[in-house]
């Protein structure tokens, strides 16, 4: 599978969610995806701003995650944490859902959880998407279905694999059962363990929209050459 620079570029999101992270690692982290043209960087909360303040006018948004990484976080803490980040700049966010709700059966509550998110955030700029991580190491193939039909019901406009913390990662196997489960209109974001440029584009062709790694300079130099 070929694919132009730019176009995978314009895929990936750049990411950064080490706790020991420092300010300027956060910087580096921002220049890098100017420079290659990511799509975000995909950061904590406490350093959307300064993410946000560094990246104006560059085009490079700013992802949030909230729930992080377990999910199991309150759902009131949840919304405002991705409502805060909103307001510090943030132009998307991923949210972690409930996963122990989700083997508990307990779909109701699931789907309050990522509404909840899905309405704080709208609430504040429409226009802001919200991606649902379902965690997929952790779920059975029903599970991954039933999750990702839920976090599109609630309003979620990308379904993400996993969260990159998990004992495993984002597999062409798993993209193709969502791919196959939602709607056309409602993205994927593949996450986990991506490394190489191999490994993104045979996740592409299985149906992934966005791409979420640490490597992704790494990934471009496979693709430009590594002087570039």
């Amino acid at each position: 599978m070929l694919i132009p620079a730019g176009d995978l570029a314009s895929l990936i999101d750049h990411t950064l969610l080490r706790p020991d992270a420092t300010e300027k690692d956060i910087l580096g982290l921002c220049a890098e995806a100017v420079r290659y043209r990511f799509k975000a960087v995909c950061v904590n909360p406490g350093r959307v701003a300064a993410a946000a303040g560094t990246l104006a006018g560059t085009g490079v948004l700013v992802c949030a995650v909230a729930g992080f990484p377990l999910g199991a976080s309150t759902t009131g803490t949840k919304a405002a944490e991705a409502a805060g980040a909103v307001r510090d700049g943030a132009g998307e966010i991923d949210l972690v859902i409930n996963i122990g709700l989700l083997k508990d059966g307990r779909y109701d509550l699931v789907l309050r959880d990522v509404r909840a998110v899905v309405e704080a955030v709208s609430a504040l700029r429409p226009e802001v998407p919200v991606k649902a991580i379902i965690e997929t190491c952790y779920l059975t193939g029903e599970e991954k279905k039933t999750a990702s039909l839920l976090c599109e019901q609630a309003g979620a406009r990308f379904i993400k694999t996993s969260t990159g913390t998990g004992p495993a990662g984002a597999t062409v196997e798993d993209v193709d059962l969502i791919r196959r489960t939602v709607s056309p209109r409602t993205g994927i974001k593949a996450s986990g363990g991506i490394k190489t440029l191999d490994q993104a584009l045979r996740l592409i062709g299985a149906g992934a929209t966005r791409i979420g790694t640490s490597s992704g300079v790494k990934i471009m130099k496979e693709l430009l050459g590594p002087d570039k």
